[in-house]
């Protein structure tokens, strides 16, 4: 059993899932592994988030230190940039792992179809 947030997780899978699981925080990551972004950028890489639950899921990725927030303050108007830190790209290789999961399910899968551009 481990504890975060004074909030118990029964085994270390349940802890990685605390971490990046949910519908929209492997996607972020996924866009961050060519290198950081601007919020900006995020929101059109990923039309279908709103923009409440992007913020907040960047201030639950910084505030568990996998990714950076960085602000550049020399020029208006303010740019912040996200990228991930050195602990998020030990990510990176589950990150990978659960996308090509995702391409044989869509192989394989009767239920998944692709929507048409």
């Amino acid at each position: 059993m481990f504890i975060i947030d004074d909030k118990p997780y029964p085994c270390c899978t349940s802890v990685t899932m605390r971490f990046i699981g949910g519908k929209w925080k492997a996607v972020i990551l996924i866009h961050l592994v060519d290198g950081a972004k601007r919020y900006n950028e995020l929101r059109k890489l990923i039309p279908t988030i709103t923009e409440r639950t992007l913020s907040l899921q960047l201030k639950q990725l910084e505030e568990d230190n996998i990714i950076d927030r960085k602000v550049f303050t020399e020029k208006p108007p303010l740019m912040v940039e996200y990228a991930l830190t050195d602990f998020g790209k030990t990510l990176l290789p589950v990150l990978k792992e659960i996308a090509n999961w995702g391409n044989v399910a869509v192989d394989r899968s009767k239920k998944i179809r692709k929507k048409a551009s």
